[in-house]
């Protein structure tokens, strides 16, 4: 009887594949909730790294002056059933943990670690070319820390 030595890699939980959508590059821009004045611009480039387990975000952005530059991966936790990331930013000495809803056309984002609680809701144009939503501190939040703004982006 001849003996099956085929390695069986593992694949990426399909769940994965809703965040495909966002793959490629985003000129994002906002302001904060209740003013017209655009305070925040920036850039996001999202690609899958190799073997399609992660989705690597590298986000710069200028939010009312102060320079922001971070690096998140996203993957699946087979734990949880959910999709979770952790942001390295030049603004934090830790990784700080998100967690991502994508249904559809809508996404929901959210952290809560320490002083940081809030969650970006959002959601995708028809031509999947452009998204808007906005951040809000959860109940109880800080305010001066979570700062209530609304973003829009645009694919490059």
């Amino acid at each position: 009887m001849a003996e099956n030595n085929t390695l069986q890699l593992p694949t990426p939980d399909p769940a994965l594949r809703r965040l495909d959508r966002l793959v490629g590059t985003w000129r994002t821009e906002g302001h904060l909730a209740g003013s017209d004045e655009i305070t925040i611009k920036g850039e996001t480039t999202f690609r899958w790294l190799p073997g399609g387990f992660f989705l690597e975000q590298h986000n710069v952005m200028s939010f009312m002056g102060l320079e922001i530059d971070s690096l998140e991966l996203i993957g699946f936790d087979p734990q949880t059933g959910t999709i979770q990331s952790t942001v390295f930013s030049n603004l934090a000495p830790t990784p700080l943990p998100y967690q991502w809803e994508v249904e559809g056309d809508t996404m929901k984002i959210s952290v809560s670690y320490g002083p940081l609680d809030a969650t970006f809701t959002g959601s995708f144009a028809a031509d999947g070319e452009s998204f808007s939503g906005g951040w809000r501190p959860n109940p109880g939040a800080d305010e001066t820390v979570n700062v209530p703004y609304d973003i829009t982006g645009r694919r490059v």
